[in-house]
């Protein structure tokens, strides 16, 4: 099945490097100047939707000469260009979305776009949100394999819901057994695996898994 990459308009600052995922990624979507950085980057674009009130007229021109597919939506309407691109990458039917450029600037696009993440679940995919220094995914109950990222060393396990039931963390430097981790806990903060892969688990609640690296220095 596909693999769709999407690209916001956050901060460039916190976009993450695109070529270590052009391998994974099969089509690219570019919600409004998420768009123009991936035109800037040469990354094939195959829809660009959106509002496109970020970019002026020569940007637009530029983003219409690479996109596949141009869709501009008017700037008063009920859906965030998001969840446009979201809505076009449902009807292609991907295993797995990936969200770029949707972390930073205003807290409260980026908590909401930390949640789509949930919609995206819904309708049956895996969807991670990247940027420079974070790798974000929300899961639900049952055994999940975790691999080691050499990008995002650092692993924590955040619950989503008030509690999260009978965690348990194998092949990890902390490991954990049938632990109930609630809102405000930080027992599952900064932990690392001890070899390539290892394996969490839990019964009940959904869990946001972390992966991140330490800031680069400017």
């Amino acid at each position: 099945m596909k693999t769709i990459g999407i690209v916001g308009n956050g901060p460039l600052e916190l976009h993450p490097d695109y070529q270590l995922f052009m391998e994974e990624i099969d089509i690219w979507i570019g919600a409004d100047r998420g768009a123009l950085t991936l035109a800037e980057n040469n990354i094939p674009i195959e829809y660009a939707v959106g509002d496109f009130d970020s970019i002026n007229e020569q940007e637009q021109s530029f983003i219409q000469r690479k996109a596949v597919y141009f869709k501009k939506y008017p700037v008063e309407k009920n859906e965030t260009d998001l969840e446009i691109a979201l809505s076009v990458a449902y009807m292609l039917q991907p295993s797995t979305i990936y969200l770029f450029g949707v972390t930073g600037g205003r807290l409260d696009h980026e908590l909401v776009n930390i949640q789509l993440l949930f919609s995206i679940i819904k309708k049956g995919g895996r969807g991670i949100v990247i940027d420079q220094s974070n790798l974000i995914e929300m899961t639900m109950p049952g055994v999940h394999t975790i691999n080691h990222n050499e990008v995002y060393p650092n692993i924590s396990f955040i619950p989503f819901t008030q509690q999260v039931k009978a965690l348990t963390l194998s092949g990890f430097y902390y490991p954990l057994e049938k632990e109930n981790i609630s809102w405000g806990s930080t027992r599952c903060i900064s932990n690392k695996l001890l070899l390539n892969n290892g394996t969490f688990s839990y019964e009940e609640g959904i869990l946001l898994v972390l992966k991140s690296r330490d800031a680069i220095p400017k």
